[in-house]
């Protein structure tokens, strides 16, 4: 409950902010300006435009997309040093796609076989049976860094003999 300081203050700015609102509405609504009746005018004639417009049926025509399809290759794509275009046109295979292989083998070197195309993302068995008549790979792959994966395969680690092991 809001004590009679607080009640007198949350008057007071109601008032303000009610006196405001009003001054700003009669102004708007009054004003005459010659910019004001140019641009209420105009606009006037945009809505009857539209409305005549809407009324005889007249439409813009929507924008039919044209998809360019990339031209078919005529024998196997070499993937270690085709175009994006080249590689776009073979088949199941988009433009972001292809920019993916193109970045991948800028970035880490040829493929050298369909295992290296497996290293792209987007690129997994199944995509790589259904390239695997249309493509070729020309180029020695960069060799890789083996990852180790268990614990047990890392080589052990010399190190000095703590103080505390060397007592007598």
């Amino acid at each position: 409950m809001p004590t009679p300081a607080e009640r007198k203050a949350l008057l007071f700015f109601s008032t303000v902010l009610t006196l405001g609102a009003s001054g700003r509405a009669y102004r708007v609504l009054h004003s005459r300006s010659p910019v004001d009746l140019r641009a209420r005018s105009a606009l006037e004639g945009q809505i009857k435009a539209a409305d005549s417009a809407r009324k005889s049926g007249l439409r813009k025509p929507k924008r039919d997309r044209v998809r360019k399809t990339p031209p078919k290759p005529a024998g196997k794509v070499d993937l270690d040093v085709a175009t994006e275009k080249e590689i776009e046109a073979l088949r199941h295979i988009g433009p972001t796609l292809a920019k993916r292989i193109v970045a991948d083998r800028d970035s880490f070197g040829p493929f050298g076989s369909m295992e290296g195309l497996t290293r792209v993302k987007g690129v997994g068995p199944s995509m790589v049976a259904k390239l695997d008549s249309t493509v070729t790979f020309s180029l020695v792959p960069r060799p890789t860094n083996t990852v180790i994966s268990r614990p047990s395969e890392l080589p052990k680690a010399r190190r000095k003999p703590h103080r505390r092991d060397m007592r007598p």
